[in-house]
């Protein structure tokens, strides 16, 4: 059986600079993600998307695969349990494509998931919202509630 891959894509007024920066940046990820990306962005390095609740649970760990700033990353990505088990191990791109007018276009893979897995699952809902908060974010300055959606999706 073949591993689902999804692609979402977003178009942003902002810069590919800025982009990058807000889903680099642990500072700028945790104001519309509700996580802090964690890592140095050089290939081979480990990262982590860890809660910012207080609790400093890392849900997410990978390592960098590709860079080229501002434009494409990526990264792999599992759970801290799952790190181990190639199998259970996917990929995230991000390509970041200056448009006319001040537009990006943000174009994210999430490939090689394990059919039927939680992952899958939850990153059908997840990344719609992650990137509708990172456009909120870019144009306006406010992220969506990210925490309230992502509990009131998780209850149903």
């Amino acid at each position: 059986m073949s591993k689902p891959s999804y692609v979402y894509v977003s178009y942003i007024r902002s810069t590919p600079e800025k982009v990058w920066q807000a889903i680099t940046d642990r500072e700028i990820s945790k104001q519309y993600w509700g996580r802090s990306n964690r890592s140095d962005w050089k290939v081979g390095s480990s990262w982590e998307h860890q809660r910012v609740d207080g609790s400093n649970i890392t849900d997410i760990v990978g390592q960098v695969v590709e860079t080229r700033p501002p434009h494409h990353l990526v990264i792999s990505w599992a759970t801290p349990s799952d790190a181990n088990d190639p199998g259970r191990v996917s990929r995230v791109s991000f390509d970041i494509e200056p448009q006319s007018a001040g537009i990006v276009r943000l174009t994210v893979t999430h490939s090689e998931l394990e059919p039927g897995s939680q992952m899958e699952r939850g990153i059908t809902w997840g990344w719609p919202l992650v990137l509708a908060s990172l456009k909120s974010f870019l144009e306006t300055g406010e992220g969506l509630p990210i925490p309230k959606i992502k509990e009131a999706q998780q209850s149903k």
